[in-house]
């Protein structure tokens, strides 16, 4: 896994363009729960108008697919496609992280992670996959394979995969019903069939042999957050988590990122932490030390 190194993650093909816009605005109101009336209201058209857009009797403007777009909070790349359904060009660039325009973007997300030590934090993309971290998740992964540490890392299926770090978790249950329960929630807004597939493959998972059903320590932090709690090999240590997000993107890459940062939920797990990045300084100066010393 690379340290503070954004790499780029491939686009998903292009959906097949037998979808009508209408059938696409459809779907979507739907899975906001919204009804025509409602829809139409909050986009001050008429209903029969939505209706006769639906039904492809009507073909809406670029200006129209962008309104609707942004009262049903349609992610910028599903709005692409919604664009394109309609007859459109795209209006959201897709940009490798590599780009140089997205310079200044990567050198946030690299200030934020750098910025966390020494505490753990990671940067992702909308399916999870993993594109950048700080040096302080390295003990948080000591249980994990080699296979699964291998590009592209998937940060869900580590955490819950048997050959990932699983059996480290103390309270396996209770992460396990968190994650899924974050998954469905990312699905339901999204739509993203690689999400559902994700979360059949992460539900399929057995729990560890020795995983219990409750962990006592999470009884009082349960009422605020879902901990994660870790065996590693400086400790237990116990996290709760929050999730970063750029403001305002016009960028689909940029809109799809964000940074799951850690921070400790108990005084052991933070003074742990600090002792761990200590001595990983204390070595790396001792290795330049040595280093410059046999050079002269």
């Amino acid at each position: 896994m690379n340290t503070l190194s954004l790499a780029h993650t491939a686009a998903s093909p292009a959906p097949a363009a037998s979808r009508t816009v209408g059938d696409l605005l459809r779907e979507w109101r739907q899975r906001r729960r919204m009804s025509q009336l409602l829809l139409a209201t909050e986009a001050e058209i008429s209903t029969r108008h939505l209706s006769f857009v639906e039904s492809g009797r009507a073909l809406p403007s670029r200006e129209m697919v962008m309104h609707l777009a942004e009262r049903l909070d349609v992610p910028l790349r599903a709005r692409n496609a919604l664009l394109v359904a309609a007859g459109y060009a795209p209006l959201f660039r897709e940009r490798p992280l590599s780009d140089p325009q997205l310079a200044a973007a990567r050198e946030a997300v690299e200030l934020v992670l750098k910025g966390h030590e020494p505490y753990p934090a990671l940067a992702i993309d909308r399916h999870w996959t993993i594109v950048a971290t700080n040096n302080a998740l390295a003990p948080l992964l000591s249980g994990a394979s080699a296979e699964l540490l291998q590009p592209p890392v998937n940060a869900l299926r580590l955490s819950l995969h048997p050959q990932g770090i699983a059996a480290s978790i103390v309270n396996w249950h209770a992460w396990r019903e968190h994650v899924l329960a974050r998954l469905q929630r990312q699905i339901e807004v999204s739509g993203d069939d690689t999400l559902s597939a994700l979360r059949d493959e992460l539900a399929g998972y057995p729990a560890p042999p020795d995983a219990d059903a409750a962990d006592p320590a999470d009884a009082g932090f349960n009422q605020v957050a879902v901990p994660l709690r870790l065996r590693t090999p400086i400790g237990v240590l116990s996290f709760f988590s929050t999730t970063t997000v750029f403001g305002t993107p016009v960028d689909v890459t940029l809109s799809e990122l964000a940074i799951e940062a850690f921070f400790p939920a108990d005084q052991q797990t933070a003074a742990a932490l600090r002792a761990f990045a200590a001595g990983e300084r204390a070595a790396s100066a001792g290795a330049t030390a040595d280093v410059n010393a046999r050079a002269g």
